[in-house]
């Protein structure tokens, strides 16, 4: 929750805890109905406590606005992961379980060596991927990232029902041929 969500909802667990507590001031008749009446009316109709009045029903008039018809931050996005809601419950998939994917995946082709991918969200709550990998010197660059780029975004679709908005790709470096003694 937001901050200025949850001000607003502490401001008004106050103000309904303050009327509540007034009205069974009232029932109880520990207070004078007349005498809250006349302090009301000299609040209202005496300045400048009217203005200050003013510029609170004001200030209670945009929070409930902002409460009723402006949500807050969209919940499928969490730290540790991206959160999906169906009829049934909750799901929480972990940004551990999208990189251990990613990493799979990266691993998978043939030319790839020490992969490390890093799973985050944007502020859109769109998920981007990113992968550090070194290659192999006989590797066609070009050709080996747009196929591992292709490949995990088709991966996260299908295992997950994500969409990903970008897989980036760093290549680290490029591993040293190792000879073969005969």
């Amino acid at each position: 929750m937001k901050f200025l969500d949850r001000f607003i909802l502490v401001i008004y667990s106050i103000v309904m805890f303050l009327l509540s507590v007034l009205t069974a001031v009232l029932l109880f008749r520990w207070l004078d109905i007349e005498t809250v009446h006349t302090f009301v009316r000299d609040t209202l109709f005496t300045e400048p406590y009217s203005s200050i009045v003013l510029g609170v029903v004001i200030v209670f008039i945009l929070f409930s606005i902002k409460a009723l018809f402006f949500k807050g931050k969209d919940e499928r996005a969490t730290k540790d992961g991206v959160l999906l809601q169906n009829d049934n419950g909750k799901l929480l998939i972990s940004k551990d379980t999208l990189e251990n994917l990613v990493i799979n995946i990266a691993r998978g082709f043939e030319g790839t060596e020490n992969v490390v991918a890093k799973v985050g969200l944007d502020k859109e709550n769109n998920l981007i991927v990113y992968v550090t990998l070194y290659v192999h010197p006989n590797v066609v660059i070009k050709d080996l990232t747009t196929n591992i780029q292709n490949r995990i975004k088709d991966a996260i679709k299908k295992t997950s029902d994500l969409e990903t908005k970008e897989v980036n790709v760093r290549i680290r470096n490029i591993t040293p041929e190792t000879k073969v003694e005969a």
